[in-house]
C-alpha cells in the first residue's frame, strides 16, 4: 500500500474564508455536487493489479472525503501538507512517534493540556524519551531547557488553560539554532486567527474537534507542514497504526471548516464583552485573555494575532468550592469539557481536563475556571454570568 499525499496550491485564493469553503475540493463533475461526496467504502476497485482508480485502494491508506478535508486543512493553514487524524491526541501521538526517538529529549509548556502532558509523562517516558517544561513566553527559559538530546520545542499558543502566549517566531529560532523542530499547538487560537508556519514553525497541530468542527458533533485532529519529508513519515504512521477519521467525521469536520471565519469573529466578540464585564467583578480576582493590555504578553498576541478568541479563563475568589459553585450555577454555559463550540462551556480544570497534572510542575491553580465562549447572543451570555456569580 503507497500513502495518499499530494500538494497543497490554494494561491489562486487570497482570502481565507474563500480557502475556507472551496479548497481541497471541486465541484464533483458528474453530478456537480458543491460538497465532498461522504465515500462510505472501505475499499476500491482496481484497475487490473496495480491499477489503482484515482490512487485509492483501502480506506486507512485514503479516502476522497478524507483527502478533501486534508487538502482544506494545508490551505487554511497555509502549508503543503495535511494529514487528519481520529483525535487531537492520535495525532499527537503520530508527530511524537515520527520525530522521536529512544533517548531523544523534548520541551513543553509548563501549561500544558492535561492530554499531552498525561501522553508523554504516562507513556512516552517509558520508551526512553526525556522532557523539559518551561513557561512558553519567557525565551530564555525555553532556551535553557533545551539540550543536545532536544528534538522538539512543543508550544501551545494561547497555553491551555492559562492562555499565555508565545512569541512564535522567536521561539522557532529558538528551536532551530539547537536542531530541533517547533511543534505549534494551533487548536485555541485556530487558523484564522494565527497561521504559525507563517512564523516559523515546522509543524502545526490541532484537536480539530474543536474551532475547526466547531459544532461538538465530531472528534479529531490534524497536522499540517510544509516538510515533505515528515509529511512522508506521519503518512506512514496515519496508515500503518491507522488512527484515521471516518469519511463522515471527515465532512463533518470540512463542513465547520466552511464557518469557521464568522464563527471566531462572532466567538470574539462574545469574550470580549465577557471579560470587561468580569474584570470589575468583587468575585473574581484575575482574568486571564490576551486580548487584555494588562495581559503580560498582549503585545505578542497582537502582533501575530487577528484576534483574541473565544477562551478566557479565571482566577474566583474564595478558593476551589467558589470556582465549583461558579460552574455549577451556569445555566447557558454548560458544565461540560472541551471547547470550541458554538455553545458555551464552562469548566473545573483541576477536577476536569486537567486533573492528570496534579502535583507536577504542570498543576493548575485549584480556583481556575475556563470558559469557552459560544455564539449565543451575548445579553443571555451575561445575564447567565451575572446570575451564577450573584
Amino acid at each position: 500500500m503507497s500513502e495518499q499525499r499530494s500538494r497543497v496550491d490554494a494561491s489562486r485564493w487570497q482570502g481565507f474564508g474563500t480557502k475556507a469553503i472551496h479548497a481541497g475540493y471541486e465541484p464533483d463533475p458528474l453530478t456537480g455536487a458543491v460538497n465532498p461526496p461522504i465515500y462510505a467504502s472501505s475499499t476500491f476497485a482496481q484497475d487490473g493489479v496495480g491499477g489503482m482508480r484515482g490512487g485509492f485502494e483501502y480506506a486507512r491508506t485514503g479516502n476522497p472525503t478524507r483527502q478533501a478535508l486534508e487538502g482544506n486543512l494545508a490551505a487554511i493553514e497555509s502549508g503543503s501538507y495535511g494529514r487528519g487524524f481520529a483525535s487531537g491526541m492520535a495525532a499527537t501521538d503520530a508527530l511524537l512517534r515520527a520525530t522521536l526517538r529512544p533517548g531523544d529529549h523534548l520541551v513543553i509548556p509548563n501549561d500544558a493540556y492535561g492530554g499531552t502532558f498525561r501522553l508523554i509523562d504516562k507513556v512516552f517516558t517509558q520508551w526512553g524519551i526525556t522532557y523539559s517544561v518551561a513557561p512558553v513566553s519567557d525565551i530564555d527559559a525555553v532556551r535553557a531547557a533545551i539540550t543536545p538530546a532536544t528534538k522538539l520545542v512543543w508550544v501551545e499558543t494561547p497555553t491551555n488553560p492559562l492562555l499565555n502566549i508565545g512569541d512564535i517566531e522567536a521561539l522557532s529560532g529558538v528551536a532551530h539554532s539547537a536542531g530541533a523542530k517547533l511543534v505549534v499547538d494551533n487548536t485555541f487560537a485556530s487558523p484564522y486567527l494565527q497561521q504559525p508556519l507563517t512564523l516559523g514553525a515546522d509543524v502545526v497541530l490541532h484537536s480539530t474537534t474543536k474551532y475547526l468542527g466547531g459544532h461538538s458533533d465530531v472528534v479529531g485532529g490534524a497536522l499540517v507542514t510544509d516538510d515533505e519529508q515528515l509529511d512522508t513519515d506521519l503518512a506512514f504512521l496515519q496508515n500503518g497504526a491507522g488512527a484515521v477519521p471516518g469519511p463522515f467525521d471527515a465532512y463533518l469536520t470540512m463542513r465547520g471548516i466552511k464557518t469557521l471565519a464568522v464563527r471566531m469573529d462572532r466567538h470574539s466578540d462574545n469574550a470580549e464583552k465577557i471579560v470587561e464585564y468580569l474584570q470589575s467583578h468583587p468575585k473574581i480576582e484575575k482574568v486571564l485573555y490576551p486580548g487584555l493590555e494588562s495581559h503580560p504578553n498582549h503585545a505578542v498576541a497582537a502582533r501575530q494575532m487577528k484576534r483574541f478568541g473565544g477562551m478566557i479563563s479565571v482566577l474566583v475568589a474564595g478558593g476551589a468550592p467558589a470556582a465549583q459553585e461558579f460552574c455549577a450555577r451556569t445555566e447557558v454555559f454548560t458544565l461540560a469539557e472541551s471547547l470550541g463550540g458554538i455553545e458555551s462551556l464552562i469548566e473545573h480544570p483541576a477536577a476536569m481536563t486537567h486533573a492528570s497534572t496534579e502535583g507536577s510542575l504542570l498543576e493548575v491553580p485549584a480556583n481556575l475556571v475556563r470558559l469557552s465562549v459560544g455564539i449565543e447572543d451575548i445579553a443571555d451570555l451575561l445575564g447567565d454570568v451575572e446570575n451564577a456569580l450573584s
